[in-house]
């Protein structure tokens, strides 16, 4: 046990261009900022152990991401190495889309799906766009490098800025994640289903209002920053086409306001692969229009219940209550502490990669070239035809992948804070894993975080799997439930050996 330092700063994400932003099956172009995109870095120092755990406001964090960060932290300093830099994503689908800015070695073997729609189209056919960016959007392989930049000085910025520091952990609820997967009476699901129909059963999963809640002080025990953990995605106004932080901006401008503007929010993600902010009983229609055909509703009824939870109006209440929440906890909190035992692994899990079966690969040529036969007289494949034939072109891909691959290799971060744990994965991770976790873990708290340190797609249950549908495909992502077991009992295996010996059961 030793004596802890703690450093906090943020970096915008916001460019002077505009942005291609991330998170539908079309092409979206910002046309203002609704709210401020950053990234929040918190530095920690213990023992000689260290970790600096950034928050940035992305859809995910993509592997080349994660390589660029790594390589302008390691040019701006050699006192921590950068494998204790750990980068998670917020999750709102009004930010930046990025691509690698690397060079390939040699051609990819795996391809696309529009590589896929490709070979089936004839020679005559053109894959294009449905929006044509001009020179006030920025590049996708320009975004990554920008956004990269930002982290890094972040990350660099709080270590700095680490001083001697107070903490305390504590728990709230705040009603913002609920499952979004529908069950029907012929077993299959849906995500973002109808639930006003005599064939619905039930929601597949369950929901978590939890929120695993750390508050950091100076010396003087001023507020410097929170740490707040929450199961479900910020993607209220994924719609949109402006950039924002979507509800966990709404939460930090709140929090600013009441407790001061110094005060930093390291907002993370929790285990919420199959979690939303939106309540599919009682179904608030969109203020106005959406694209995505699974919201559109035939006879929608009107309910008393929440704002909108596509519009500006639900993003409000979902981050008044999520602030609300966190102010209210920081009110009633107890002993300060000044050390703690602090422990930071970094791990590599390899998870069996999930397959696709002989006859998935046989029906989804079979479908794709159907659909290719009957477009025939278009001259252009669009983001629709993308997005129709996704789940077909995901299966031939896997089915080629795992004629020799068959492993997918994470990076994990496990962290012991004092008596609170940190665990970290790179899917959309459904809800009940991180109940698992959670259930059976030694530490007094445990903060999943996921969409950290990598892009690993859906990770679904074994439920969800035989139901089917959009998040359980084999498209959706590239482990399934064997793997997603595998993890917890590794992750649950690293945890426990941290808090070994000690009398876990009398702590209070």
């Amino acid at each position: 046990m030793g004596k802890i330092l703690i450093g906090w700063a943020e970096e915008s994400l916001v460019p002077e261009k505009k942005i291609r932003l991330a998170g539908q099956f079309y092409e979206r172009i910002s046309e203002f900022v609704e709210s401020e995109i950053t990234a929040t870095a918190m530095a920690v120092e213990c023992d000689g152990e260290e970790m600096i755990m950034v928050s940035a406001d992305l859809g995910g964090i993509p592997d080349f991401l994660l390589r660029a960060v790594r390589e302008r932290f390691a040019a701006l300093t050699d006192e921590v190495s950068p494998s204790k830099l750990i980068v998670a994503a917020t999750h709102t689908h009004t930010s930046h889309t990025m691509t690698s800015p690397y060079e390939e070695n040699g051609a990819n073997p795996i391809g696309s799906t529009k590589d896929i729609l490709a070979e089936f189209m004839s020679p005559d056919k053109e894959y294009r766009a449905t929006v044509t960016a001009d020179d006030s959007v920025m590049d996708t392989a320009e975004a990554t490098l920008f956004v990269a930049e930002n982290i890094a000085n972040a990350a660099h910025r709080a270590w700095l800025a680490r001083k001697p520091a107070l903490y305390a952990n504590d728990f709230g609820r705040a009603a913002v994640g609920m499952c979004r997967r529908v069950s029907y009476d012929d077993g299959t699901a849906e995500m973002w289903g109808d639930t006003n129909t005599a064939n619905f059963v039930s929601m597949e999963g369950g929901n978590d209002s939890g929120i695993e809640l750390i508050y950091t002080f100076d010396e003087s025990k001023k507020l410097t920053g929170v740490v707040a953990n929450i199961a479900c995605p910020s993607q209220i106004l994924e719609q949109r086409s402006f950039v924002s932080a979507d509800y966990w901006g709404r939460a930090k401008a709140i929090i600013r306001e009441k407790l001061g503007s110094h005060v930093h929010l390291l907002a993370l993600g929790g285990a919420g692969g199959d979690q939303c902010p939106r309540d599919l009983v009682r179904w608030v229609q969109p203020e106005t229009p959406v694209l995505d055909p699974h919201i559109i509703r035939p006879l929608p009824l009107k309910r008393k219940a929440d704002p909108s939870m596509f519009d500006i109006s639900g993003c409000n209440r979902a981050g008044k209550r999520v602030a609300n929440e966190i102010i209210s906890v920081y009110e009633e909190l107890g002993e300060l502490k000044d050390e703690a035992t602090f422990v930071h692994k970094v791990l590599t899990m390899d998870l069996p990669l999930r397959k696709a079966t002989k006859s998935d690969y046989e029906k989804s040529v079979r479908e794709i070239e159907y659909y290719v036969q009957k477009n025939a007289d278009k001259p252009v494949f669009t983001y629709a035809d993308n997005a129709k034939m996704y789940v077909y072109a995901g299966n031939i891909l896997r089915y080629r992948r795992q004629q020799y691959e068959e492993i997918f290799t994470i990076e994990s971060h496990v962290v012991r804070f004092g008596n609170v744990a940190f665990t970290t994965n790179p899917f959309e991770l459904f809800l009940d894993y991180g109940n698992y976790i959670k259930a059976r873990s030694y530490a007094e708290q445990t903060f999943v975080v996921q969409l950290c340190c990598g892009r690993g797609g859906y990770l679904p249950t074994k439920k969800a799997e035989a139901a089917g549908h959009y998040s359980a495909y084999i498209t959706s992502g590239n482990v399934g439930h064997e793997g997603g077991d595998l993890f917890v009992r590794e992750t649950l295996k690293e945890i426990n050996e941290m808090f070994d010996g000690e009398d876990i059961y009398d702590r209070y």
